[in-house]
Order: C-alpha cells, then structure tokens, then sequence
C-alpha cells in the first residue's frame, strides 16, 4: 500500500507575536497524521498567500521567506528518500525524527569494536598480553568479513544486531571460516564482550545474546608420562641448542610455569617461602594472579647450569630462553629423538607439572591450583586431568577401609 503524504504551508493567526505578525507553521500528513511545527518565520497577514501557501511579492524579504520555505520542502523529500534507502517505514514518527533532530543518535559496531581494540593495545604489557591484542584484532577482521558476506555491507547499528545475525555469525565461523567448535565459540565469546559494552552504556534495550547458548567442548589434555620425562631426562644431546631447550622445557615441567612467565623470571623472582625452601614468587601475565612455587632439585639444577649464561646477565633474565616458536620446534626435534609418539610443544610441561608431577604424586588438587595461579578450583579440575592410576589409588584406600569394617562385623 502506498504511503499519502501531503506538505503544507500556513500562517498561525492565534499565534500572532507582540507586533502583530504571524508564525509560519508547517503541516507534515502522512497516512492521515499530522505533524505540525513553526518555521520561526513571521509574516504580515496581508503579506500571506493562503491559496499559494507563500509569500506574496518580489521583495527581499519574500524572496528570503519563500527561498526558506522551499529548502523545507527538499528537507521532507531528502528524509523521504533516506528513509526508503534505509527501509524504515515512512511513518510520522520517523519523519519526526528526521526533521526535528530527535533522532537517536546511531552507534555503528566497528568504531566501537575498534575503540575496544585501541584501549587493549595501549594496556599490552600492562594490562593485557600481546596475544589478547591479537585475538581481538582477527575477531574484528572476522566479524567484518562475515557483514560483507552475509548482508553485503562493511558496518551496522548496533541496533540491528539481533539473536539471527549471532546465529548467522557463528554459522559463517563455523563454515566458511572452517573454525573447530571452541574456536568459533571464543570468536563468538569475543564478540559478546563488544555488546556487553553497549549494554552498559544503555546504547541497547535488549541483549542479543539473551537466548543464545554454545559450549566449549573439553579438550583431552596432552602430557607427559613419568617415563617419557624421565627419557628427556637421561637422554645425552650433541647440540648444546636441543640441550638448552631441553633444560627450559623440563624446567617447566617441574615448575608449571607457561612460556611467556618463564621467560619473564629474573632472579629476583626467587625467594625464600614460608617453609624456609626457596621458591618462585610470580604472576602469570594471563590472569595477573599470583603463582608461588617450591623450588624442585631438578628445577634448582637448570638455575644454577644458566646461573652464569651470558644472556642471563646481560638481559637479567633466570634463563636464557629462546623464541616461543624455536622452542616448539625444537621440541619437536626431541619428541623424535627420545622416541616419544606425541606432538610436543611448550604448553605440554604445564600440562605435565598438573598431571604426572603433582596430582599423580599425591599432591591436593588445592595446591595444584595455588601453584598453577589459577583463579578458581574447577579451572584446575580441567586442566589437570585426574588420572585412571590416581583414581585407582584412591579407591585402593576406600576398598580396604570397607573391607576392614565387613571383617569386623563377622567378627561381632
């Protein structure tokens, strides 16, 4: 059904001013409402043409009028036009807003996505960790390209973000970008935290994300077994660049310390703890939570063998570690060489230090998560698979006890 919509000039006699002239007053109509509104125009009302809704006359001052008057005319046209670019319905409302400025400011996604990103990389370092930076900056470059694929546009109100466009976006994730399913829900998770900011600064009525659910699937944790450690252990290298990296990686082992925490100890992060031992007083540059661990002889061997290690004196560093990367490949060359049958990388002594070195040793899942520096006790509970032998102990203990208690009832 067509829109009707009728413009119409007049001079308001029962608004006449002190001196007599009269305000001109526009009547907007569409579908039968109206809109009306003064030009903050006057006239006199013998100047007024009510038949040609302007101003009588070639004066100057006519001329000015009927000039304004037409520019009014293009202003309902333009809002006329923008309003069916944008598929908005031509609604009195919406002309309204248009016309008078009360408009909703419009907020796009991107600037605001952006500004997000903008803050992290001027907290990296202190804050936030470069790889954050990174995994913000690919959730925005992803969230663009799924825009231009799915509705052909660069940017959108925030507005018109709704429960279809996050369903569509983890779809695109998952299909066309091809991401595993903890993969595109981080990338989702990313994005939540964008409309949480919009939330809080009431720039949105209602959370988009109010009915949406996914779930990160728990992934099986790779570790070490004692005798895999113990081959790296007793294994004899001809390269002193496998034996370094060796030395590193079992230091994590029996540390629990991730890469980027390792290679950001100094020897000031050493000290004596409350056992009169000494330990490694740190925090993890992921959750800034406090890690304070025992040292270990094996860890205290690799400290003392780096102790006078040209780049631990000249950068104050506790041990001379290479790049993330190097040391992943490396690790890879040792795998091989001690015949071990896993893919190995850095991340796997942290998962060591949780499973084959504590938990399995009997040490308590609380102590575990102290020394891990996580937040909270379930963290720790994924993290550190508890194993089939650890479990078979446990119920080693409760098989005696029981039986115990049915020979003393056949004794009474």
């Amino acid at each position: 059904m067509k829109t009707k919509i009728t413009l119409h000039f007049y001079a308001k006699s029962t608004k006449a001013n002190a001196n007599g002239l009269l305000p001109i007053y526009v009547r907007l109509t569409v579908d039968g409402k109206r809109l009306e509104f003064s030009t903050k125009k006057f006239v006199e009302k013998s100047k007024w043409s009510s038949e040609l809704a302007k101003m009588k006359g070639t004066t100057d001052e006519a001329r000015s009028i009927n000039s304004y008057l037409d520019l009014m005319k293009s202003k309902v046209l333009d809002a006329q036009m923008e309003l069916l670019h944008r598929n908005e319905t031509l609604s009195i409302e919406n002309f309204k807003n248009k016309l008078l400025g009360t408009e909703e400011r419009q907020r796009m996604l991107v600037p605001i996505f952006q500004d997000h990103n903008n803050k992290i990389k001027e907290l990296v370092g202190k804050e936030y960790a470069s790889g954050t930076l990174e995994r913000y900056t690919t959730s925005l470059k992803h969230t663009i390209e799924f825009m231009q694929w799915k509705y052909n546009i660069s940017d959108i109100d925030i507005t018109k973000i709704d429960h279809a466009f996050i369903s569509d976006y983890e779809f695109w994730l998952r299909s066309v970008r091809n991401c595993a399913n903890n993969t595109a829900v981080k990338y989702i998770k990313n994005f939540n935290k964008i409309i949480k900011i919009c939330l809080a600064n009431d720039w949105l009525d209602k959370n988009p994300f109010a009915n949406y659910k996914s779930k990160v699937k728990e992934v099986e944790r790779v570790y070490l077994s004692e005798e895999e450690v113990q081959a790296i252990i007793e294994k004899e290298f001809k390269t002193e660049r496998l034996s370094l990296v060796r030395d590193i990686f079992l230091f994590s082992c029996f540390t629990g310390l991730a890469y980027i925490d390792v290679k950001n100890l100094t020897k000031s992060h050493i000290s004596f703890g409350i056992d009169g031992e000494q330990w490694i007083f740190t925090h993890r540059q992921k959750t800034e939570s406090a890690s304070k661990i025992p040292i270990l002889p094996v860890t205290q061997m690799i400290i003392d063998k780096y102790e006078n290690h040209p780049q631990c004196i000249n950068e104050d560093k506790l041990l001379p570690i290479l790049s993330n990367q190097k040391m992943n490949a490396y690790l890879k060359e040792i795998a091989g060489i001690c015949e071990i049958e896993k893919e190995l990388t850095f991340h796997i002594a942290r998962h060591t230090f949780a499973t084959t070195v504590t938990l399995t040793n009997g040490v308590p899942i609380e102590s575990v998560s102290k020394m891990l520096g996580h937040k909270n006790l379930r963290t720790t509970q994924h993290y550190a698979k508890v194993l089939d032998r650890k479990v078979g102990e446990d119920m080693k203990i409760l098989r005696d006890k029981l039986s115990l208690q049915i020979t003393l009832t056949k004794t009474s």
